[in-house]
């Protein structure tokens, strides 16, 4: 999310702001839009112009408190709610699979510490957080006295932080300013960020719910929106799209507007979107189309994204212990040849009929 927000344009009453208690406001509240704009901007305060907005679902359902949100690990529940209960947070770094709840135990963080809004400032690292010009907009922003008892830096993405510029000029920032900021980052690849920080931070790794956990969320919202739906059907997005629930909600809701869960349409097929193609071939045992769309359709970038992914659906490639066993096996041969192949469709391919194998 960037630095800048416009709101929903339509009849909105305006208040010009500047942009740092616009970006504040806008990102703590959810109700802006995400646009690159001019330096002044409107933001809307008819409250009854944004309860007749249709709320998306990874919004309207995202955990604000310590209850609601759901810990694998109990020692973690225990640690967020003795920092919420001292009132304060050390520099974290908060790890973890896309759409597995960082930004989200971030935000809830935020708001159960009560950090004035004009007190936290959001950047994402793999937009204005790899240019070191950000790191001035940074340092005037550690530079003034909060309104509350310390700022927050929020910095989404930081593995995309430029390691051999922003990421360094960040060490000292940590240190000066300790007294009255504290920075949380979130990142997907904690190996990509560089040594020093990680010393300043406290390690803090968001570890996937297993996929009954996953499932029963995902169904819960259904219930709760009053949806239909077939757990055949829902399981297919399941499988296309764990340990993500970001993404398995935001493909759910607009197949959901009839008031029962539709099996995913074609404009759902996009060009990230294949596996869900993939996860109902497998499923009718048409093993070697399955084998064909997945090499036609993934790119050698996503090499290491695909082979998490058929880790965490064994059982597409087995039922029992034992053959799910063989297919870790299989997926760790996989994965250690990878940096070997000049053409990763090919190391795929043998993978899947490794996998398609098993028996």
């Amino acid at each position: 999310m960037p630095s800048t927000w416009k709101p929903n344009p339509h009849g909105c009453s305006t208040t010009k702001v500047n942009e740092g208690e616009l970006q504040a406001q806008a990102w703590l509240k959810n109700e802006y839009y995400d646009l690159d704009l001019e330096p002044e901007f409107c933001y809307n305060t008819d409250s009854q112009h944004r309860t007749g907005m249709k709320q998306l679902w990874v919004e309207q359902y995202r955990p604000d408190t310590v209850e609601n949100y759901v810990f694998v690990d109990s020692t973690q529940r225990e640690q967020v709610e003795t920092w919420i209960q001292e009132g304060s947070i050390p520099h974290l770094l908060l790890s973890g699979s896309p759409g597995t709840g960082k930004t989200t135990l971030a935000k809830l963080l935020i708001k159960q510490l009560d950090i004035d809004p004009f007190d936290v400032l959001y950047a994402n690292g793999s937009k204005e957080g790899r240019k070191i010009e950000w790191v001035d907009k940074l340092i005037s922003f550690c530079q003034t006295m909060p309104y509350g008892r310390f700022k927050v830096v929020l910095i989404d993405e930081a593995d995309y932080l430029n390691p051999n510029s922003v990421q360094p000029a960040m060490r000292n920032l940590m240190e000066d300013y300790s007294q009255s900021v504290r920075f949380i980052l979130t990142c997907n690849y904690p190996n990509k960020i560089i040594a020093p920080l990680h010393s300043r931070c406290q390690g803090f790794h968001i570890t996937s719910v297993d996929h009954t956990e996953f499932t029963a969320r995902a169904a819960t919202i259904l219930v709760t929106e009053g949806v239909e739906f077939d757990l055949d059907v829902l399981d297919t997005y399941v499988k296309a799209t764990y340990p993500d629930l970001r993404k398995c909600l935001n493909l759910l809701q607009p197949n959901s507007q009839t008031g029962k869960l539709l099996p995913p349409s074609a404009t759902d097929r996009g060009a990230k979107d294949w596996k869900l193609d993939c996860v109902d071939l497998f499923k009718q045992g048409r093993v070697r189309e399955a084998r064909t769309l997945l090499c036609q359709s993934a790119t050698p970038e996503e090499a290491d994204s695909i082979f998490r992914w058929m880790y965490d659906n064994l059982e597409l490639w087995g039922s029992t212990p034992e053959q799910q066993d063989q297919a870790i096996v299989i997926i760790r041969n996989g994965v250690v040849k990878i940096p070997l192949m000049a053409d990763q469709e090919i190391n795929l391919a043998a993978t899947l009929i490794e996998l398609s194998n098993i028996s």
